[in-house]
């Protein structure tokens, strides 16, 4: 028999709902028990035309092996404003980038300006959900050779170190809070606060260690 993710997922949520409650919530840093479905999260979403599934992603990047392979996602705050966010899925780093507006042409203008910073090892692939601020995705992939692969409909999971890094960065940019008021070197610092923070996950290293001495390696 099969399970779902969604099935996994909701389980464990019903479960920190009994004794384990008051402990998980000291525990999680982002201090969200409920579940909340993407349906009820998202504005509708478009079709993404030629868009290439999470299916098709090479092995390399669905094992963590190799890095430059990144997921992306918007945060969004008030009056419509919003921050681009990639992070590479085998050291964790993270980018954030500053977009004009949510419309494809802002956010690809935004990705390709900081793409382009890259080195070529860390030019592997960007997994996206199915917001149409990525409908241009292959002008994207033109300007930085960067392929993208989109997630599943309505599901958050494919994208899991994303959506985590994303729950971190509430910590300095608030739900309400107004993003368009920072350039980008103002989230390049916080950035960089994230990416010199020790990770267990990384054996208490930090994603700036372990990118540096992966793409000398690799390189």
């Amino acid at each position: 028999m099969q399970v779902s993710h969604e099935t996994i997922y909701r389980s464990l949520y019903i479960q920190a709902r009994g004794v384990l409650k008051k402990e998980l919530m000291q525990h999680l840093r982002s201090k969200r028990m409920m579940r909340r479905s993407k349906r009820a999260m998202s504005q509708p979403r478009g079709q993404i035309k030629d868009a290439v599934s999470i299916r098709e992603r090479p092995p390399e990047a669905e094992d963590r092996a190799i890095p430059g392979h990144w997921e992306g996602d918007l945060i969004t705050g008030a009056k419509n404003s919003h921050i681009a966010t990639l992070v590479e899925r085998h050291s964790r780093f993270t980018m954030l980038v500053q977009v004009d507006g949510k419309d494809t042409t802002s956010v690809i203008a935004g990705l390709v300006r900081e793409a382009q910073r890259l080195p070529a090892a860390l030019k592997g692939s960007l997994t996206w959900d199915r917001g149409t601020e990525l409908a241009a995705h292959k002008d994207f992939t033109v300007a930085t050779d960067i392929q993208v692969y989109f997630c599943d409909p309505q599901s958050p999971w494919q994208r899991g170190t994303n959506e985590n890094t994303n729950r971190l960065l509430r910590q300095y940019y608030p739900k309400g809070m107004d993003l368009s008021t920072f350039t980008q070197q103002d989230l390049d610092q916080v950035a960089m606060r994230l990416n010199e923070r020790p990770r267990k996950t990384l054996g208490y290293k930090t994603p700036a260690e372990v990118l540096s001495t992966t793409v000398a390696l690799t390189g």
